[in-house]
Order: structure tokens, then C-alpha cells, then sequence
């Protein structure tokens, strides 16, 4: 009996400073692992700066940098180095988003930000007469999609209380 109240004692010891060590982390002024607007608008922000250095219809793009050389000016080891790079971040943002949202929430995703598109087009707020701003819209739904697809864990984590957990690869 006197085990078991032990016991207890010292779990509910160990929650406290459990907490109290949260409450000290967030009064350090050190990075918080809370979820907020910020937190969205930054994932935001990184996937639409992936996107648009991958591609956009501007000359500034690493499509752009790799459809202008020339036997003059060849594709170089800069281009390939770049090139390693952007994929890696593609796959890490592209696996994130696939675990988090699924293939049904990715179709589900996309049908809304299309259907936003289509709204925001009836009532006059966007023009995609042009192939140039239908491809600018398109890409901030790409990142649009992704900063989602990155976020979810949290807002599901906050809409039911319930953590997602991933096993690992099978």
C-alpha cells in the first residue's frame, strides 16, 4: 500500500517538473514547439521559396537557368549541384505532405484550393486569362498545398488532442 502511494507521489512529482520545466523552457525565451499562425506562414513562406526557385514564368528559375545554356555556356556541375539540391527539399516536402495528408487528402486539398481559384475568378478578386498568371496562381496553390500538408500534424493534434505517430518505414 505504501509502495503504491510512494509511487503515485513520484509521478505526480515528475509531472510537475515535468511542467514546471515547460513553463521554464517558454520564460527562457528559447523556440517554442507551440503551433501558431507564425508557424504556418513560415512552412508557408519556405514551400512557396521552393516552388518558385524550382520554377515560375519569370527568367529567374532553375528551369529558366537550365533552358538557357548553350554550347557556349554548358550545363556545369553548378546546375547538377542545384539541381541535388532542390530535389532533396522537393522529397522532403512532398513525403511530409503525402504522410500527413494522405493521397485522399491531397485530392481533397487540391479540389478546394481549385474550387478557391474558381470563386475567387467568378467574383473578379483574380485574372487567370493569362497563361502566365494562371501558372503564378497555380504555383502559390502548389505551396499553398504543401505548408498545409507540413502543418496538418499540429492542427490535427489541435482539433482532436490526438498526436499522429508514424511507425517508421515498413
Amino acid at each position: 500500500m505504501h509502495q503504491r502511494i510512494a509511487a503515485e507521489r513520484d509521478g505526480l512529482s515528475t509531472r510537475n517538473n515535468m511542467a514546471r520545466n515547460r513553463s521554464d523552457h517558454r520564460k527562457s525565451g528559447r523556440a517554442s514547439r507551440e503551433f501558431n499562425f507564425a508557424s504556418f506562414v513560415w512552412r508557408f513562406l519556405a514551400s512557396l521559396l521552393l516552388v518558385m526557385v524550382t520554377y515560375n514564368p519569370t527568367q529567374y528559375s532553375y528551369v529558366a537557368w537550365l533552358r538557357a545554356a548553350t554550347p557556349e555556356a554548358p550545363l556545369g556541375p553548378e546546375h547538377f549541384v542545384v539541381g541535388v539540391v532542390l530535389l532533396i527539399g522537393w522529397v522532403i516536402l512532398l513525403a511530409a505532405t503525402q504522410r500527413s495528408l494522405g493521397s485522399f487528402g491531397l485530392l481533397l486539398g487540391g479540389s478546394l484550393l481549385g474550387g478557391v481559384v474558381w470563386l475567387l475568378t467568378d467574383i473578379g478578386w483574380i485574372d487567370v486569362s493569362t497563361v502566365g498568371s494562371a501558372t503564378w496562381v497555380g504555383l502559390f496553390c502548389v505551396a499553398a498545398l504543401l505548408a498545409v500538408g507540413l502543418s496538418w500534424s499540429h492542427v490535427w493534434r489541435r482539433l482532436t488532442g490526438q498526436f499522429e505517430v508514424d511507425d517508421g518505414d515498413d
